[in-house]
């Protein structure tokens, strides 16, 4: 038996699973899409290949089988990672000089480019958005425009220099 776990990206010891408004709303609605729509019209096809026969060969059976675990797969995990997430609005952030969960950060790196990230949960990273437990994150974490951080990197540690917060209206 495979387990799920080994697909959830770890979470620090004894962290919560932080997580934006609209990150927990993208999970909740593939969550209702899969469950809802997804899942019935593939155990549909499934039982209408089922009833053709021999199901060794029954290409519909076979691939509608394998969809139906994937699909099961994917809800577990959701589920799993619903049930421990704490939805944290970065619109109510009162410290809004410092950089903290859902914050715009614009950092100027060594090589004097700049990057703009979000930080957002672990399960919403995406281009531009990174996790709150990333290595630039947790250095970026309660620093203001004009501070540095010492950000571990490959090649050796890296000194950033923050240049922008911003945070959601």
């Amino acid at each position: 038996m495979i387990d799920e776990d080994d697909d959830l990206p770890p979470l620090p010891a004894g962290k919560k699973n932080y997580m934006t408004p609209e990150g927990h709303a993208r999970l909740t609605a593939e969550r209702r899409k899969l469950w809802n729509e997804e899942r019935p019209e593939v155990v549909r096809v499934v039982e209408w290949a089922a009833g053709n026969g021999d199901r060794s060969e029954n290409g519909d059976y076979i691939y509608g089988k394998k969809r139906l675990r994937e699909i099961d797969r994917r809800l577990r995990f959701l589920d799993k990672r619903l049930s421990i997430a704490e939805v944290v609005d970065p619109r109510q952030q009162r410290k809004r000089d410092r950089v903290f969960f859902g914050a715009h950060v614009t950092y100027a790196r060594e090589d004097d480019s700049e990057v703009t990230v979000e930080i957002v949960g672990i399960d919403e990273t995406d281009t531009g958005r990174i996790s709150w437990i990333s290595p630039v994150a947790r250095a970026l974490m309660g620093k203001s425009v004009g501070d540095t951080a010492t950000v571990p990197t490959p090649k050796g540690t890296e000194i950033i220099e923050v240049v922008a917060v911003e945070y959601p209206e």
